[in-house]
């Protein structure tokens, strides 16, 4: 029912504007508009008839014609300046004076629970508009962000369908969630992957403790605070805005072809203990397979998205369609996405305003197999794709040995893994004013989605190790309900030189998650739609299901006090309760905030001065939490595994033990942090800089702590809230933005962020937690996070050189000719795991953006540039060495081939010794600068589109990731991975560029 209502009532404004603007009678209005400050002409200003799209452009002369009702309103708006309505009132000449402004103190900033005016701000918040997140062939929202907001690091993931890492300000977290907090019109979630991009108005990232307080124990690793796009009053107005474009592979790495590898393979054979026969006896073998070409491809994507949206002075309304269609670059790879949105906002009378947001979102891939970039990398180039009977080539056939055994093609060609995905989520509210200054709003907000991943491995042989001897059917199914009450109270009221906002509220919030994990053997295949587990075997069949339930219970407040727009302070204080710590003597806790600002600017004595068109200095201090943690850690659980049945009279019987040790108590982590910034304007805020230090303590952090196997555990570590972590760093931001007397409007911003991580002490003393192991890196441990060091540093042996001839490594027992020449840091004459150091750190030190905006009449232009420095990445590709895996080309053209042929790099036996451990030569520097996004579009004149019954066309061209510059010497240094193994470059689905043409419609 309310659907049709909304229909009718979108279809009744419609015809009742349409009739009135074609009732009245147009005429033609002329003038020019000038600055009324050196009075010279402003080109560029947009002149809209108020309550439409339909206007014009000034000239570069300031002058401007348009065709208008003889009652209609103009609307003057051009940047940098106070828009102006002039009423046309059956007048054909206006002229206008437009008053520069301080538009980037006026801006309104969204803030938790409400808004702002940037002057008014005391703690630190980054602002990225709807209109430059669209302008990016982005597909998810967050990857949009990446360079555009200081102190913000967004690593990205090539796969379709996957979400970006975001880290705002350093690492804080190790265990549990890391990721921030993402509000969209007032509901949580912990990601917004769901989210068409063109459907966002803005996005604001809460970066200090101040601001985030307001958000308590979902804080600590920061707020993404998103405004969707809602209607407007006016006539309907309808877009379009649509793109294809291309997908390339950027930056592939080249391998060693079959002459190469065979060359090299029958080296590392001649240096082992004792030399192995050659495995090939001829090495002219020619190029042989690039398994890169084989799987990789060139992509299509296609992004589609439709909206109406308009309104009357009683009700607003936006509805939106949206429709993704991407191919991944390894070939097979699909993933498809379908959003579609509705907001409605009524006026019932003038105190109360109700209003509701509903999004639904169907997502559907067709999965790539986890293993499939290292596979192509380690498989052999003398190995066919196909052998000439039809069947598949097999490395068994050339005695390769279990590094390189596999066909990457028969990988791909037996894969079938789909992911469904179903979310439908949004709120309700309704606001009350009453009593001149009080607001009362009562919001109810819910998230329910289900996620499904099927797999099916069919009954097949390809090669003699790639072959299945069974068929088995996976589901995994995951659901998500959760829900989210807010009521809040706002008192606001200014008074001579006052102003006072006073805000308090509560929360009631409930997450519930419940899995199921099935599967059974011996499904038959007929088509996808017939894949059930009740086909299978009856007694193979097996279903695990678990769920976790937590509820949240808060009250917070609010005070925003400014005194004459000089002397600002905001205090926060909210209190939360959870219901996993129950028990315990921390179900509750309190994070308070306090924020102080000074408009330097306003005082009296800086009115004669010309330096400063605005000044202001800045401070905060607050505390934030993380209840991300693991679920139920503290309860001790039973293990009654397979390995502890024993047979007694040939009955089997359930054994049961205890094998963990779990701490008597966790609680959230807390994080308290203190910012200080400058805010300065310059030439009437043409020049904007903007300068934060920050320093953020999480407090009780959870950290692993090594135990004794004696103790009979199944882990040798012990999680408990033991560690502090330290995160510092500055922020530098300014943008210039202007206009020429040729007609050339322009902005043009940078920033930078410096961070430096470092936890600060450990319960447990000096003892580390050493992770980045098992497959990744040859099962040796690679990082090492321990106290006074960085989270997750590279840890390993130091290379001094190369073992140049035998009779040099005698003196190092296990080494040989052409192995790494490891430093013997306790100078005890052995090399062992006493002399491994820190390599390397995989927490970037410098981000830093550049982002620009230039139009020239009808033509526009967007260039980004993103970077980051100061970084390392652990090479595990070519580290992980089970035997007889490719070299890249790098490699084997540098490789040492006998004494003087390399001192930095070794032989081709990498898999001999210690080759292969963590050491520096696999660490490598992960900076990079790479051109993010460019975009040129041209508008068609109004007067033309006008002809044609529309209010705008515009084409544009769109490149992102066209240009990366870097030393790293595989695919891309954005590689990303939890806090204590990231940056381990091991099967990462690498980025790629994309190249668009797109057009936008309005109507």
């Amino acid at each position: 029912m309310k659907r049709i209502f909304t229909r009718i009532s979108v279809l009744a404004a419609f015809c009742l504007l349409t009739i009135n603007v074609a009732l009245a009678q147009n005429i033609t209005v002329k003038g020019k508009v000038i600055d009324g400050g050196d009075k010279t002409p402003l080109p560029g200003v947009t002149i809209l008839i108020k309550g439409t799209q339909n206007g014009a452009q000034t000239d570069v002369n300031g002058n401007y014609s348009i065709s208008v009702p003889a009652n209609a309103t103009l609307v003057f708006n051009f940047v940098g300046y106070t828009a102006q309505e002039q009423a046309v009132n059956n007048q054909t000449t206006i002229n206008v004076s437009m008053a520069s402004s301080t538009q980037q103190l006026e801006q309104v900033v969204v803030v938790g629970y409400g808004t702002q005016r940037k002057i008014d701000v005391t703690g630190s918040v980054g602002t990225v508009k709807g209109e430059d997140i669209s302008k990016q062939a982005s597909v998810n929202p967050v990857s949009a962000l990446q360079g555009k907001v200081a102190g913000v690091s967004i690593t990205n993931n090539g796969t379709p369908g996957s979400s970006p890492q975001i880290t705002i300000r350093g690492t804080s977290t190790i265990y549990g969630k890391t990721g921030p907090l993402y509000v969209v019109d007032g509901v949580w979630y912990d990601d917004i992957n769901f989210l068409n991009p063109a459907d966002i108005a803005n996005i604001s990232i809460l970066k200090d403790a101040s601001s985030q307080s307001i958000y308590g124990i979902r804080a600590a690793n920061g707020v993404v605070l998103v405004t969707t796009v809602k209607g407007k009053k006016g006539t309907a107005v309808i877009n379009y805005n649509g793109s294809v474009g291309i997908q390339t592979v950027t930056n592939q790495v080249e391998m060693a072809n079959a002459s190469e590898y065979a060359t090299a393979v029958n080296e590392a054979y001649s240096l082992q203990i004792p030399p192995a026969a050659p495995l090939f006896a001829n090495t002219n073998l020619g190029a042989g397979t690039d398994w890169y070409n084989q799987v990789l491809r060139s992509a299509a994507v296609t992004n589609h998205q439709l909206s109406i949206s308009g309104g009357t002075e009683k009700s607003t309304y936006n509805f939106s369609l949206g429709y993704l269609d991407q191919d991944g670059i390894v070939k097979n790879n699909n993933y498809k996405r379908y959003t579609v949105r509705l907001a409605n906002d009524f006026q019932i009378f003038e105190p109360l305003k109700i209003g509701y947001n509903v999004a639904g979102t169907y997502s559907k891939s067709k999965d790539a197999p986890t293993t499939i970039f290292r596979a192509m990398y380690a498989a052999s180039p003398v190995v066919p794709v196909f052998n000439t009977d039809g069947s598949y080539g097999d490395p068994n056939a050339f005695n390769l040995g279990n590094g390189s055994n596999m066909n990457p093609q028969a990988t791909l060609d037996f894969f079938n893994q789909n992911t469904t995905k179903y979310k439908i989520n949004g709120n309700v509210y309704a606001e009350l004013k009453f009593l001149k200054n009080f607001t009362f709003k009562t919001s109810i907000g819910g998230d329910f989605g289900q996620e499904e991943v099927r797999g099916y491995v069919p009954k097949y042989k390809a090669t003699n190790t790639q072959l299945s001897t069974i068929s088995k059917l996976d589901i995994d199914r995951i659901e998500n309900r959760n829900w989210l009450v807010e009521n809040t109270l706002t008192f606001d009221k200014r008074w001579s030189d006052h102003s006072l906002t006073i805000l308090a509220g509560q929360t009631a919030q409930r997450n519930k998650m419940y899995t199921i994990n099935a599967d059974a053997q011996n499904v038959p295949y007929t088509s996808e739609g017939d894949l059930y587990l009740a086909l299978g075997d009856a007694a193979a069949r097996s279903i695990i299901d678990k769920g976790e339930l937590s509820t949240f219970s808060s009250y917070f407040a609010r005070v925003n006090y400014g005194y004459k727009n000089k002397y600002l302070l905001n205090a926060s204080i909210r209190r939360d309760g959870a219901s996993q710590f129950f028990g315990s003597d921390n179900v509750w806790g309190n994070f308070p905030s306090i924020g102080a600002g000074w408009v330097i600017s306003n005082e009296e004595f800086m009115k004669d001065q010309n330096i400063f068109s605005n000044l202001k200095l800045r401070g905060s201090w607050g505390k934030v939490g993380n209840a991300g943690v693991p679920f139920n850690p503290s309860t001790q659980t039973v293990d009654q595994s397979a390995a502890l049945i024993a047979i007694f009279g040939g009955i089997p019987y359930t054994g049961a033990s205890i094998r963990s040790i779990v701490p008597p108590t966790l609680f959230w982590e807390r994080s308290a942090g203190t910012d200080i910034g400058l805010e300065m304007g310059f030439f009437k805020n043409r020049l904007n800089v903007e300068l934060d230090y920050y320093n953020r303590k999480t407090e009780q952090a959870i950290f692993d702590i090594p135990v004794l196997g004696s103790l009979g555990t199944a882990n040798s570590s012990l999680i408990a809230n033991q560690a502090d972590i330290q995160n510092r760093g500055f922020e530098f931001l300014a943008t210039w933005a202007d206009k020429t007397s040729g007609g050339l409007t322009y902005s043009i911003s940078g920033n930078l962020g410096i961070n430096v991580n470092k936890v600060l002490n450990v319960t447990s003393g000096a003892n580390p937690i050493y992770k980045g192991g098992g497959g990744l890196t040859s099962g040796y441990v690679s990082t090492r996070t321990v106290n006074n060091r960085a989270i997750g540093e590279f840890y390993g042996y130091q290379v001094a050189g190369i073992f140049q001839t035998d009779a040099e490594a005698a003196a190092w027992p296990g080494f040989k000719k052409g192995d790494f020449k490891y430093a013997d840091i306790n100078g005890d004459g052995t090399i062992d795991l006493r002399d491994r150091v820190v390599l390397g750190n995989p927490n970037p030190k410098f981000t830093y953006g550049l982002n620009t905006n230039f139009a020239y009449k009808n033509f526009d232009l967007t260039v980004d540039i993103q970077g980051v420095a100061d970084v390392d990445v652990f090479n595990a590709n070519l580290s992980s060495r089970f035997g007889n895996e490719n070299f890249t080309k790098d490699f084997f053209d540098h490789r040492w081939t006998g004494p003087g042929t390399s001192n930095t790099y070794p032989s081709a036996d990498l898999a001999g010794g210690l080759n292969n451990a963590p050491n520096s030569f696999y660490v490598e520097k992960g900076d990079y600068i790479r051109l993010r996004n460019i975009q040129l579009g041209y508008s068609l004149p109004i007067a033309i589109v006008n002809k044609w019954k529309m209010q705008r066309l515009r084409v544009f061209l769109n490149a992102q990731n066209a240009v990366n510059i870097f030393g790293y010497k595989g695919f891309s240094p954005e590689v990303g991975g939890t806090p204590t193994n990231a940056g381990i470059d091991t099967n990462v689905y690498p980025l790629f560029a994309t190249y668009n043409f797109g057009v936008n419609v309005t109507f």
